[in-house]
């Protein structure tokens, strides 16, 4: 059996071995985090010269799309352990244990991307999850860490309940768990749906909208980001939505892609709900987690539009989405690090006139998470939009654009407070490693702003 398509994952889960091993001796903060950041590149440089393939029947399939899944997982991980390397709510003797969770993590959503059998999509999901659970309640001196941690494990444990239940009802139904094999068998079939294929469908959407914090199931999304570490927030805001949304992605097109009336109207409901729902409660927040976190419910939203396009396209401006997200949303909380002297918005008040760079920095990320031109935020925003429209549903690309302009107001709150209020506050000098992720996000945004087409 052929099996250089897991060349990557294989490289990676090597690497995290020998990351183990060599841990458990030393225990120093920067050669931890250089070793990561060193599995981090030797990871990418097989995710681009791998060749594309499948493998185990088709349960594990490498082609350029979840390749660029993957591509998006260790940005996210390598720009985390950056903002990680002296955040001090992680202990030192913690510091082995916190990289080693994030680097497993990582190794799960690579195969999450990868999956087409609804088996090992759950035990990927799964291990994404507890590697989560752990990573939120990691601080275990501080009772807000303690009850994010315990509350995100007890309601993904009714999200993977869920899972379970819908694939075993898609297997009652078709007699496999192969993604391609069930859509087969649906495509086939004559007459009205079964009911246990309608069961299936919506308990696998409920579950990976969970898993990717989409409204009606985003309740634990801003309790678990204000509560857990500010850089595991900032590492689970981007890459477990965006391993959950390519696992919804596959399993409506490979699975349900025949029959899409049955899913699209609830895809649609949800899309715009969660738009809605972010964007208006991020209204009234004034602790820059939470709002963060409102934020974050609000651009999965924004990334849902995508899955509505049964092409190409709308994954491809999803993968385009998430990329760019990563360097926009860690960015600002690698701001938010920065910024000692509390969560709140009014800390902010005159960081313009203290530490011009990063009030600069955070005008820039702040802007593009809005999707003002020209920086990428916007280009990301376009292509989920277009690929929405060309899709044929132009009156949900517009509400998606009215939310959007909606959004501005709370970006905006936090640059009032950096520029136009007089009073400043006395501002902590912020570590090297946060000036260079903030630096390395803001040029990523302005550069994949001024020329997409180096991405595209």
């Amino acid at each position: 059996m052929d099996t250089s398509a897991l060349i990557p994952e294989m490289t990676f889960g090597a690497l995290i071995i020998l990351y183990f091993s060599i841990g458990l001796f030393i225990k120093g903060r920067y050669l931890l985090t250089a070793m990561a950041l060193g599995s981090c590149m030797i990871t990418v440089s097989f995710l681009i010269t791998a060749p594309y393939g499948q493998v185990f029947g088709g349960a594990f399939v490498a082609d350029p799309l979840s390749q660029s899944f993957k591509f998006v997982f260790h940005v996210c991980l390598a720009l985390s352990l950056l903002i990680s390397l002296r955040y001090g709510i992680i202990k030192d003797g913690q510091f082995f244990e916190y990289v080693l969770l994030m680097m497993l993590a990582t190794l799960a959503m690579m195969l999450v991307a990868s999956s087409r059998d609804l088996i090992p999509l759950f035990l990927s999901i799964e291990l994404m999850a507890l590697c989560s659970y752990l990573l939120t309640g990691l601080a275990r001196d501080d009772l807000r860490s303690n009850e994010a941690g315990l509350k995100y494990y007890l309601l993904g444990t009714l999200a993977s309940i869920t899972l379970l239940i819908g694939i075993s009802a898609l297997y009652l139904v078709t007699g496999t768990t192969d993604i391609k094999a069930i859509g087969e068998f649906l495509r086939a079939q004559s007459g009205a749906p079964n009911p246990y294929e309608y069961l299936g469908i919506i308990a696998v959407l409920i579950a990976l909208s969970f898993k990717a914090g989409a409204v009606p199931f985003h309740q634990w999304s801003p309790d678990v980001y204000e509560g857990a570490p500010t850089t595991v927030t900032a590492f689970m805001s981007v890459g477990p939505k965006a391993a959950s949304l390519s696992a919804l992605g596959a399993v409506l097109y490979g699975a349900f892609g025949g029959d899409p009336e049955v899913w699209v109207n609830t895809l649609i409901f949800i899309a715009v709900a969660t738009m809605a729902i972010g964007n208006i409660l991020a209204l009234r927040q004034d602790n820059l987690k939470r709002l963060l976190a409102y934020s974050s419910i609000a651009h999965v939203g924004y990334m849902m539009l995508g899955l509505l396009a049964p092409s190409q396209e709308g994954l491809s401006a999803i993968v385009l989405y998430m990329l760019i997200y990563a360097f926009m949303n860690i960015g600002a909380f690698a701001v938010v690090l920065s910024i000692q002297e509390g969560e709140g918005i009014n800390a902010y008040r005159g960081l313009a006139s203290t530490n011009p760079f990063m009030a600069l920095c955070m005008l820039i990320l702040l802007f593009s998470l809005a999707g003002i031109p020209p920086f990428a935020g916007f280009i990301a925003k376009f292509r989920v939009f277009m690929a929405a429209i060309h899709a044929g549903y132009t009156v949900v690309a517009l509400l998606g654009i009215l939310f959007s302009v909606l959004s501005a107001y709370y970006y905006l709150r936090i640059v009032v407070k950096m520029y136009f209020d007089t009073t400043e506050l006395p501002h902590s000098l912020v570590p090297i490693n946060l000036n260079i992720a903030t630096a390395t996000a803001v040029l990523a945004v302005c550069l994949l702003g001024i020329g997409p087409s180096l991405l595209i």
